[in-house]
């Protein structure tokens, strides 16, 4: 089995997260202003720890919950980190699910106007990557980049910023969000399922959720190290195809601003 492409574009955003996630400010820099509600405390981080790995438990050898990130207080910090990583760990699912499907299945309609097929199974997904159209690799990562700039508008009436005491991962809706034109389904649940499910079984479903997600980061590092680096992950070794790319080039096909 061969795998497929937008699993760069996770990685680029891991890399991405991990840059700003090290570069924090001193504890003593907190801003003393600082009023916010906690939504969730270093103890509900201990304890959401003990769900989702009750052998491990709270390790956290950075100590990032007090690096006051920016000079701003603890909630700042606990909520940026805990949105980090939920995003990330959604991310990387898509990805992984991405990087397997793509290996084995592309629409079997035309990729652009003038009837360009979409890239075989034969490449590996980031192959399949360099092979689309600059248009396309465009399209892809505007879209994604509207998603995460609409994540971040204002909007307290359905939830307060993750920084500023909201819930850290709740996407707001599409509808009432501002968006001039209609838009028929949410990110988030589109069919509105979630709304039957009782507290407990939401709670059990988003530390699933983490689970997952902490898997698939490895999932796509994993298929993208074996890739680059043949033997690196020896459990993928004749599973995944080498790649003579740079997955962390992704316009490397189309152009480069490097001499």
């Amino acid at each position: 089995m061969s795998i497929r492409k937008k699993s760069l574009l996770p990685l680029l955003a891991c890399f991405h997260s991990m840059y700003y996630v090290t570069a924090f400010l001193d504890p003593s820099r907190i801003d003393p202003s600082s009023k916010t509600k906690l939504f969730e405390t270093k103890e509900d981080l201990k304890a959401l720890a003990n769900k989702l790995n009750p052998v491990i438990g709270f390790f956290y050898p950075l100590g990032l919950t007090n690096a006051a990130l920016w000079g701003k207080g603890e909630e700042f910090t606990i909520g940026w980190l805990r949105q980090s990583e939920i995003k990330h760990g959604r991310v990387a699912m898509a990805a992984f699910v991405g990087y397997c499907v793509q290996s084995n299945f592309v629409f079997p309609w035309a990729l652009s106007w003038d009837g360009t097929p979409h890239p075989s199974v034969n490449l590996s997904p980031p192959e399949q990557w360099d092979a689309i159209p600059l248009e396309s690799k465009l399209q892809i990562i505007l879209f994604i980049g509207f998603l995460e700039w609409f994540s971040e508008l204002k909007n307290d009436d359905f939830n307060a910023h993750y920084t500023k005491g909201g819930q850290p991962g709740k996407f707001p809706p599409f509808r009432d969000g501002g968006i001039p034109h209609p838009v028929p389904f949410n990110l988030y649940d589109p069919f509105g399922l979630s709304k039957k499910l009782s507290a407990d079984t939401k709670e059990s479903k988003l530390v699933s959720e983490l689970n997952n997600g902490r898997l698939a980061m490895l999932g796509i590092i994993g298929f993208l190290s074996e890739q680059k680096i043949t033997g690196s992950v020896p459990i993928l070794s004749g599973v995944v195809k080498p790649y003579a790319g740079e997955v962390m080039a992704p316009f490397e096909a189309d152009f480069t601003l490097l001499f």
